[in-house]
């Protein structure tokens, strides 16, 4: 009797276990990592060093949750199949984002990709998509640098909304 069950004819499936090794090879950096950054969790034991390693070892855990669908050969739903024209768009707006971000700002940069995200998915009016991508993303950066008190990148439209 195999592991598969009796005479199940199923494979087991080489993608889950390429996608397992990467997934153990991040959480492994990820744990090493947050391991060397200094403890200094105060009252609260709570330091900056482990959320690096929970995520790590959340990694860990989806590695080997993957090694187990890999032994199944392949039960359960079937892969979908990738839209190369939508990578490519939200590509796109990841690259442009990257690019513009400390010379145009945060809402700018941010959103085009929210732009170019939607355009992946459909909505290629980029009429809506733009200024709608802008708008939150300034409502998203009102909230880090005047709430949270946290820095992003600020252009031309952050400083005449926010001052400089």
């Amino acid at each position: 009797m195999s592991p598969l069950g009796p005479s199940s004819g199923r494979r087991p499936d080489g993608a889950a276990f390429v996608i397992a090794a990467i997934l153990a090879a991040a959480g492994t950096v990820l744990i090493a990592e947050g391991a060397r950054i200094p403890a200094r969790g105060g009252y609260a034991g709570v330091g900056p060093g482990d959320i690096p390693v929970l995520v790590g070892w959340g990694l860990v855990a989806l590695a080997l949750w993957h090694v187990v669908a890999g032994l199944r050969g392949g039960r359960g739903p079937g892969r979908v199949r990738q839209d190369a024209v939508a990578i490519l768009w939200i590509t796109g707006g990841l690259v442009l984002q990257n690019l513009l971000l400390w010379q145009a700002g945060f809402a700018i940069a941010s959103g085009i990709v929210f732009a170019f995200t939607a355009a992946a998915f459909g909505r290629r009016n980029f009429a809506v998509s733009l200024p709608a991508g802008i708008l939150l993303a300034l409502l998203v950066y009102g909230i880090f640098d005047r709430l949270l008190k946290l820095n992003l990148p600020a252009g031309p439209l952050e400083t005449l909304v926010f001052g400089g």
